[in-house]
């Protein structure tokens, strides 16, 4: 078995089994401020022993092991055929070892190979840059928080969200209303103000890559971040929709361009099993780091 084999391999099952630590403060923080003897708390305690049985057992924190989305960062002469076969290859053997479940489905047929292998599975973004190290990041996205979805084009009429920041607050709170604890919440928001329909929704997904306490770089969107996340936490929904003051652990926005004619607001959300790890490779493509 080559080394970058076994690396993904060992990425894979630890981002499915592990929660990572800046995720994990966050929840602790979120038990400790929900009221005692409330279904809100109960929720979290469930889910704080879910995430210790699993990494006790290196076991699927989520039968819904999802989606599953690397983002690799590399020299500009790395060979991607490669690494994406390789990929393939540890997508496959993890799903055989029980770390991945066989959760990818033919769309036409229905059919479930048992292998997670696909159009679109896995799925791998290459991001090239002048520097010699190489780092791969997994996202492993439950379709649960996926259909909890939302895009809006804006003039809103309905939630008089006008083409500005204001509207664009309105309807990110919308989507976190409308989703009223599915998804299982509590879960954090991933935000791409503008682009097109497709890169809309790919922007707001690389905001998971983020720290959960890190702080936007532009002021405004920092605002925006911390506003939405105190607002949504005094709606009152809580963990899975029980109630609570506890409804997101996070919100990232980033902005992309747009063309005059579109406006559009691309709302992922993440649930609370918020499988998202990384690391950094040596030369023998060999785990170097962590980065989560």
């Amino acid at each position: 078995m080559s080394a970058l084999l076994e690396s993904l391999i060992e990425l894979i099952r630890r981002s499915s089994a592990e929660i990572p630590d800046d995720v994990n403060e966050a929840l602790v923080r979120s038990l400790e401020s929900e009221k005692k003897g409330t279904i809100a708390e109960s929720a979290m305690r469930i889910i704080e022993r879910n995430i210790e049985l699993a990494k006790r057992k290196s076991q699927p924190i989520c039968q819904d092991t999802g989606s599953v989305i690397f983002y690799v960062t590399c020299p500009v002469d790395y060979d991607q055929l490669t690494f994406e076969e390789i990929t393939r290859e540890a997508v496959k053997e993890a799903t055989r070892k029980g770390f991945l479940r066989q959760n990818s489905v033919d769309s036409i047929t229905g059919k479930n190979d048992g292998t997670n292998l696909g159009l679109g599975s896995p799925t791998v973004h290459f991001h090239q840059h002048r520097s010699g190290e190489t780092e791969v990041r997994l996202v492993l996205k439950g379709g649960g928080c996926e259909n909890v979805g939302a895009q809006y084009s804006l003039p809103h009429e309905k939630l008089h969200a006008n083409r500005d920041l204001d509207g664009c607050r309105r309807v990110i709170l919308d989507a976190v209303l409308q989703a009223q604890g599915r998804g299982c919440g509590p879960g954090v928001l991933g935000v791409c103000i503008g682009g097109d329909r497709a890169t809309g929704f790919e922007f707001s997904k690389q905001q998971f890559l983020r720290m959960l306490g890190d702080r936007n770089p532009d002021p405004t969107l920092d605002a925006l971040e911390q506003d939405i996340l105190k607002t949504a936490n005094e709606l009152g929904i809580g963990p899975m929709g029980f109630g609570g003051r506890t409804t997101l652990l996070g919100v990232k926005i980033c902005a992309a361009n747009r063309v005059p004619a579109s406006y559009f607001v691309s709302v992922s959300y993440m649930c609370w099993a918020f499988r998202r790890q990384g690391i950094q490779l040596d030369a023998a493509s060999r785990i170097a780091r962590w980065l989560y």
